[in-house]
C-alpha cells in the first residue's frame, strides 16, 4: 500500500472509505518514522475501535497517556473501549481524570453516570446527569440517561417530563416516544401511553384527551379520525396541484 500527500489528509480519506486495515497500516508506517507520532497513535486507536478490537485500542490510548495522562482524545477513546469491555470502574477513573482538568466537561459527567448505572449506583448516576444538565440544560444525552434512570427507580412522572423535553429539542426520537409510552403504562395511563407511542408531546397529549372527553369519544377513535381527515386533506391538495399542472400544460 502506498499513499502520497499530507498524512492527515490520507488518514481522513481512508476513514471516509472505512478502510480500517489501511488506516492501521499507514499509521504503523508513520510510527516507524516517529514512535511518538500522536496523529498515528490516536487514529490507530480510533480505527481499532471501529474494528471492534478494543484491547488494541486501549494499548494505543495508553501509549499516548504515558506521554500525557490528561490527553483528552486518548482518554475519551479509552472510555469508549472500556465501555465495550464492560470495565466500568476504569471508565470512572478516566472520567474523573477528564473532570480534574475540566469540571465542565458534560461528556465526562455523562460517561461517569452511565458507568455508575451499570454498577447499580443509580442515585450517584443521577447526580452526574444533574451536573451535566447544569452545564447545558439542553443536553439530550443527559436528559435521556436521567429519564431512563428515573424510570428504573420507578419515578415515572419525572421520567415522562424528561423524555418529553428531549423530544422537544431533537424532534421525533423513537426511543424517547417508546420509553415515555412505557412510563405512562406503568402509571396506568393507557390513553396517554397510546398517544405517547405516536410521538406526541405532553402538551398535545393533554389537548387530545381534553378534546376526546369534550366530544365523548375514545382517544383512540379521535386519533384515527384526525389521521383520516389529515390524509384526506393531503390527497385533496395533491389532486388540486395535479389538476393545476394539467390545466397549465
Amino acid at each position: 500500500m502506498s499513499y502520497s500527500g499530507n498524512p492527515i489528509d490520507v488518514i481522513k480519506n481512508l476513514f471516509g472509505d472505512k478502510k480500517w486495515d489501511d488506516v492501521i497500516s499507514f499509521c504503523k508506517k508513520m510510527l516507524r518514522e516517529d514512535p511518538k507520532d500522536l496523529v498515528a497513535l490516536q487514529n490507530m486507536a480510533t480505527a481499532f475501535l471501529h474494528m471492534g478490537k478494543f484491547q488494541d485500542a486501549l494499548a494505543q490510548c495508553q501509549t499516548v497517556l504515558d506521554m500525557n495522562e490528561f490527553d483528552e482524545y486518548a482518554l475519551k477513546n479509552k472510555i469508549f473501549a472500556l465501555e465495550k469491555l464492560r470495565k466500568y470502574d476504569d471508565v470512572m477513573i478516566c472520567a474523573d481524570r477528564l473532570l480534574s482538568k475540566n469540571k465542565d466537561d458534560a461528556w465526562a459527567h455523562d460517561s461517569k453516570g452511565l458507568a455508575l448505572n451499570e454498577l447499580g449506583k443509580h442515585k450517584e448516576a443521577l447526580e452526574c446527569y444533574d451536573l451535566s444538565l447544569a452545564i447545558n440544560q439542553d443536553n439530550v444525552t443527559a436528559l435521556m440517561n436521567k429519564a431512563v434512570t428515573l424510570s428504573f427507580l420507578q419515578k415515572f412522572e419525572d421520567a415522562v417530563l424528561l423524555y418529553d423535553k428531549a423530544q422537544e429539542l431533537e424532534g421525533p426520537i423513537r426511543e424517547a416516544a417508546a420509553a415515555k409510552s412505557e412510563a405512562y403504562q406503568k402509571l396506568g395511563k393507557e390513553d396517554e401511553a397510546f398517544l405517547a407511542a405516536q410521538g406526541l408531546l405532553v402538551s398535545d397529549i393533554k389537548k387530545y384527551i381534553a378534546e376526546a372527553k369534550a366530544k365523548k369519544m375514545r382517544v383512540f377513535d379521535l386519533y384515527c379520525l384526525n389521521e383520516y381527515q389529515d390524509l384526506e386533506e393531503k390527497e385533496e391538495k395533491h389532486a388540486q396541484k395535479q389538476n393545476a399542472k394539467l390545466d397549465k400544460d
